[in-house]
């Protein structure tokens, strides 16, 4: 099911906003801001580039792969409660759990 697969899409694209607006809320002044802000998303498209994407250039596979994605969608809802977005952070996860069991009903891995 394609639209599954959109939903995951989206979903790496709110870690990316939520580990920047995490960025953004907790640094202290405007460089670090700015440093913060794109660095925690930027470190999130490399260490998703190497591992986690379809295309990576050092692919997981099984429960590694797993366990990856687990770590790194749950720092993103995690990283949404610490800036107070717990409502946000509960429907990302919902979201999030929905979009695996759907990974795995439609053999999409």
């Amino acid at each position: 099911m394609v639209l599954n697969l959109v939903l995951r899409f989206l979903l790496e694209i709110c870690v990316l906003m939520a580990y920047g607006y995490l960025g953004i809320q907790t640094g202290k002044g405007m460089f670090f801001k700015l440093l913060l802000g794109v660095g925690a998303p930027a470190l999130f498209v490399v260490l998703w580039s190497m591992f986690g994407s379809p295309k990576a250039t050092c692919p997981l596979s099984g429960i590694s792969h797993f366990m990856f994605e687990f770590v790194i969608f749950s720092l993103a809802v995690i990283a949404l409660c610490a800036i107070g977005q717990s409502k946000l952070a509960n429907v990302f996860a919902i979201l999030i759990i929905i979009n695996q069991i759907l990974l795995s009903v439609f053999n999409q891995r």
